[in-house]
């Protein structure tokens, strides 16, 4: 019998740091005690690829959308090789999932990954304490009430931990066809991005500690950095390795790649109280005042007026968040949410057509480019 059936209907619970409790069901592998830095989500489709983004590593997901699972698993949008999300968080549990293109049901395929979750939950409620209080860790599973507060209170959450060295790959690999050559850095790509830079590329993927010398051993068109989990001041070597590129070759970050670049060019990240994580946020870009509906997974953020270097390009509508550098004297832009969009919008595929022209262009960083 799986995980997931010995599990199914079990009571279980969740509580915060701040000894919040929710009462539910266990689904997913079965564990007395999970924990994780809780946040949520407001996507109503593509649990999938939410759950299989490695941005997650350290967290658990709570999902808005009340009824989750209805159409299962589909082993064409997978994000990763597997999720790397500490457990998820539901309102209502679809177990007979219904599409055509799905493998398994959604409790079934969290058990065989090792992915604990809960069902039955107010998520409302949960969504608003979060707002209220921020993101913050927690503890689930079937263990007794004072036993999941002690470990949500032992419970790290994400400040200050290196998480990127988890999810990185840690080998090279080479995707795409196209005529420029890139180099993106693994910091947790995502399937979708090595789609869209495929079409432009070929695309050396390389681990996130890869130093800035071996890289540029061969011929370069430009460099990407990836999307990734966690607090950016944790990733010093890729902060470090990025300021050796810069100037060197053009650069394109997105998520954790652009509060990266932001770093290396000196300046400042802060983390969001509840962050952003979803697939319907307003960004205006600055340049013709377009809003762009963009995804978006991040807790942490770029510090408003930090990075001299660079103009500010994009903003969110929500909050003011920077969503967009560019660099003026050299070769190097970046966006906070998702232009690949998976799941979500595709306002802001352009991005990597711009790219694609940045690296063509003869001066190789004109301000005329992109943004």
């Amino acid at each position: 019998m799986s995980n997931r059936h010995q599990n199914e209907g079990v009571e279980a619970h969740l509580v915060l740091a701040d000894g919040t409790v929710f009462e539910g069901e266990a689904m997913g592998a079965a564990v007395e005690v999970a924990t994780g830095e809780v946040v949520f989500n407001t996507v109503l489709s593509g649990y999938q690829e939410v759950i299989t983004d490695p941005s997650y590593a350290g967290q658990v997901i709570a999902f808005t959308y009340p009824h989750i699972g209805n159409y299962g698993i589909s082993d064409a949008d997978y994000e990763s090789a597997r999720p790397f999300c500490r457990g998820v968080i539901v309102r209502e549990l679809a177990r007979r999932p219904s599409n055509w293109r799905s493998t398994v049901d959604l409790g079934t395929w969290l058990a065989t990954h090792g992915v604990p979750g809960i069902t039955g939950i107010d998520t409302r409620r949960l969504t608003r304490h979060i707002r209220d209080a921020g993101a913050m860790p927690c503890a689930f599973g079937t263990a007794d009430e004072a036993t999941l507060r002690a470990a949500a209170l032992a419970e790290r959450g994400t400040d200050g931990v290196d998480l990127v060295a988890g999810v990185t790959t840690p080998v090279r690999y080479t995707v795409g066809d196209g005529p420029l050559r890139v180099v993106a850095y693994d910091f947790g790509i995502k399937t979708s991005i090595l789609r869209q830079l495929g079409e432009i590329a070929t695309v050396d993927v390389v681990p996130a500690s890869t130093p800035a010398q071996e890289l540029l051993l061969q011929p370069v068109d430009g460099v990407f950095l990836s999307n990734g989990p966690g607090d950016p001041a944790a990733v010093t070597y890729a902060i470090a390795t990025i300021g050796s590129l810069l100037g060197q070759v053009p650069i394109f970050g997105i998520c954790l790649g652009h509060q990266l670049l932001a770093a290396a060019l000196g300046g400042q990240t802060y983390k969001l109280p509840f962050g952003h994580h979803g697939g319907n946020h307003p960004v205006m870009r600055l340049r013709d005042r377009a809003v762009e509906i963009t995804s978006q997974n991040h807790n942490y953020a770029v510090t408003q007026g930090s990075v001299d270097a660079a103009d500010v390009t994009h903003v969110n509508l929500n909050d003011g968040v920077v969503e967009g550098l560019r660099c003026r004297e050299i070769p190097a832009f970046s966006v906070q949410y998702h232009p690949e969009a998976g799941p979500g919008p595709h306002d802001a595929r352009y991005l990597f057509e711009e790219f694609r022209e940045l690296m063509r262009s003869p001066s190789k960083g004109s301000r005329a480019q992109a943004h």
